[in-house]
């Protein structure tokens, strides 16, 4: 009877927590992708999430207050946030990690490249800095919100942010407002 009562305190332990559709260990979510870890579906619906940013310029060194949350009081338990340049499939700049429920991510070999849920508690905001790296283009934000394991939106946007900067820039990399300046000199 003693091995029977181990057998199935065992089998709880390992199965009942997938076969209820939890997950045994937090959802990590593609850095290229964006999606999870997991075999559902993307939410097809407008997205009851929101990115917010502090600005719409920047500057490179700049730092940048982002801030994703919900719009309703559904929470999310999981994200993957990071900034790209429009058309762009890699992230750029770093995050400071400020916020306990966050982590940083290394995609693409670079630290803090993107920023992701450091628990699977429900969250209804989280907020982040993020710091402008040199010669980048415009750019937007863009995350997955896992809700839970059936309910998750893929790509969500903020709106795009543009470089201070944005002067065209001839053959050379110099802008073509510096080489009329060094004509002129």
């Amino acid at each position: 009877m003693r091995r029977h009562s181990c057998f199935v305190f065992l089998f709880c332990g390992m199965f009942l927590p997938g076969i209820l559709g939890f997950p045994q260990t937090n959802t990590s979510i593609d850095c290229d992708s964006l999606l999870p870890n997991y075999e559902a579906e993307p939410q097809t619906s407008t997205p009851p999430y929101l990115i917010a940013v502090s600005f719409d310029n920047f500057e490179p060194g700049n730092e940048i207050q982002v801030t994703l949350e919900a719009l309703r009081e559904v929470g999310f338990k999981g994200f993957n946030l990071q900034a790209r340049e429009i058309d762009g499939d890699v992230p750029v700049g770093t995050f400071k990690i400020t916020d306990p429920n966050t982590k940083g991510l290394d995609c693409h070999n670079m630290t803090n490249s993107a920023i992701s849920h450091a628990n699977s508690d429900v969250k209804q905001k989280v907020t982040t800095t993020w710091i402008a790296p040199p010669d980048v283009r415009e750019l937007q934000f863009i995350a997955t919100v896992v809700q839970n394991l059936e309910n998750f939106w893929v790509g969500i946007q903020s709106k795009t942010l543009t470089p201070m900067l944005s002067e065209s820039v001839n053959g050379t990399g110099k802008s073509k407002r510096k080489v009329c300046f060094e004509y002129i000199c």
